[in-house]
């Protein structure tokens, strides 16, 4: 899923349809079927929509693969299951309107997946950030690159913004879709994961990189190997995000985008630009 246009905010983005483009080339040429959501077709509605067919297809052995690029930011946790009261979100073109989709959704979706089947989230989005970048940007915006983070002024009320980091904790927070996916992010919590230009096209630092990586991995690959390649390239003095790997220990060591170990095997990926 890719979103560059974020109306009602004043906070598009520029490389994000391209990064969904090229993970589809990528996921297709391992003979994935690829669905695509891009700009106004990424809806809240129709992500969690489209994420949910695909969950609800898989059967063990299959790989589900949901890249997203575009905005990322966090709202108040109102259940209590976050240790720095905020819940990580994805931003979906009509966050405006409808809301974000947060860590929370993501995690009760991957969940309803049959035992067997992996789940692999690509997240190229800021997933939160600290208050003081919330209220100003960082300095490499002003040179011509924008962070992929969405302020909450963009979407919540003043109420809710008032009530971000009360009761906050040291211990960190945990990622969007949380102990039902393995999760390869673009950049820390309390960092940002830049729009940026490559040979003057508009690309994800984090996509450029992991695409790259990915293209010189051996066969057999882990994602723990996939990981160590990507952090060769981020972060940089120009984009300072650091990659992260979330999972558990035997799913960091699954060759990347291979089978599962079963009979009968499918593949199934949803690949959509977002900011």
């Amino acid at each position: 899923m890719g979103i560059n246009d974020y109306p009602g905010t004043s906070s598009d983005l520029t490389g994000c349809v391209n990064d969904a483009n090229d993970w589809r080339e990528v996921l297709e040429s391992r003979d994935f079927e690829v669905a695509r959501l891009l700009d106004g077709e990424a809806t809240r509605k129709a992500l969690t929509g489209e994420l949910r067919r695909l969950v609800g297809m898989s059967r063990s052995g299959d790989i589900l693969v949901f890249q997203f690029s575009g905005h990322g930011s966090w709202i108040p946790d109102e259940d209590g299951d976050e240790a720095d009261s905020r819940d990580e979100v994805l931003c979906p073109h009509d966050i405006a309107s409808d809301g974000p989709l947060t860590d929370d959704d993501l995690h009760g979706i991957f969940s309803e997946r049959q035992p067997g089947a992996r789940v692999i989230l690509i997240a190229d989005s800021c997933h939160s950030g600290t208050v003081s970048r919330f209220r100003r940007p960082p300095s490499g915006e002003r040179r011509g690159r924008r962070v992929r983070f969405l302020p909450p002024r963009e979407f919540l009320s003043p109420a809710s913004i008032r009530a971000l980091g009360k009761g906050e904790r040291r211990r960190a927070a945990s990622p969007p879709g949380r102990r039902s996916a393995l999760l390869l992010s673009g950049c820390l919590e309390t960092e940002f994961s830049y729009d940026a230009v490559f040979r003057g096209r508009p690309n994800g630092a984090f996509t450029h990189a992991a695409i790259h990586a990915l293209s010189r991995l051996s066969p057999g690959a882990t994602y723990l190997d996939w990981y160590s390649a990507i952090r060769r390239s981020l972060p940089t003095a120009e984009y300072p995000q650091t990659p992260t790997l979330y999972g558990s220990s035997a799913e960091k060591r699954w060759s990347v985008l291979e089978d599962a170990p079963v009979d009968e095997r499918a593949r199934v990926a949803c690949a959509a630009p977002t900011g």
